[in-house]
């Protein structure tokens, strides 16, 4: 009985365990298939650690992407609410699905994609999405800021890419064509006719 009591106090004492300010319990498993080295080896094109890092960075934003974009959607008020509204669902959904793209393009160079939050909030170039209510003029600036700041983080990793991976510089090029195309309906909103 007392073996039984000392394994209760160690399991609790571990899964309150968490990073600094976050009350999160640790992570468990995650330790792989185990197989013998032969049946668990990774076959075909790998990914260099360059090429990972470089689709993470898009992964991230995209994720964030989404995110924010989600964000937006519950609290936006205002003018052209449900236009708005709606053109945020086509932000979030193109994210997600791009997001998706990227991780199990990186999966299958044998990459490990990592879409925690921590990390997520920790690595995206994105700003950070302000709290509460917000009109739809500035959710329409806030969002193509963001929108244009995934274009660039897929142009700044693009030759790099390309480069190793040209398969892999495909996906970004379809990632810029939807999301420089969702910047320019965005951003369009707010303007005025040029004379």
């Amino acid at each position: 009985m007392a073996t039984t009591t000392a394994k209760k106090t160690t399991s609790k004492s571990s899964s309150s365990a968490g990073s600094a300010g976050n009350k999160r319990r640790t992570a468990r498993g995650g330790a792989g298939a185990e197989l013998t080295p032969e049946q668990n080896a990774e076959r075909g094109f790998t990914a260099s650690e360059s090429l990972s890092e470089n689709l993470q960075k898009v992964l991230v934003d995209l994720i964030e992407l989404s995110l924010q974009g989600k964000q937006a959607h519950w609290n936006v008020v205002g003018r052209n609410f449900r236009d708005t509204h709606l053109q945020l669902d086509e932000i979030i959904e193109a994210a997600r699905d791009f997001a998706d793209t990227v991780a199990e393009r990186m999966r299958s160079l044998h990459a490990l994609p990592d879409g925690r939050s921590d990390e997520v909030a920790q690595t995206t170039t994105l700003p950070e999405f302000p709290q509460g209510e917000i009109a739809t003029t500035e959710v329409v600036d806030l969002m193509t800021e963001r929108l244009d700041a995934v274009a660039t983080t897929c142009r700044d990793v693009h030759d790099d890419v390309d480069e190793e991976d040209p398969t892999s510089a495909d996906i970004l090029h379809a990632i810029l064509e939807r999301v420089e195309q969702l910047s320019w309906m965005v951003s369009a909103e707010n303007r005025t006719p040029q004379r």
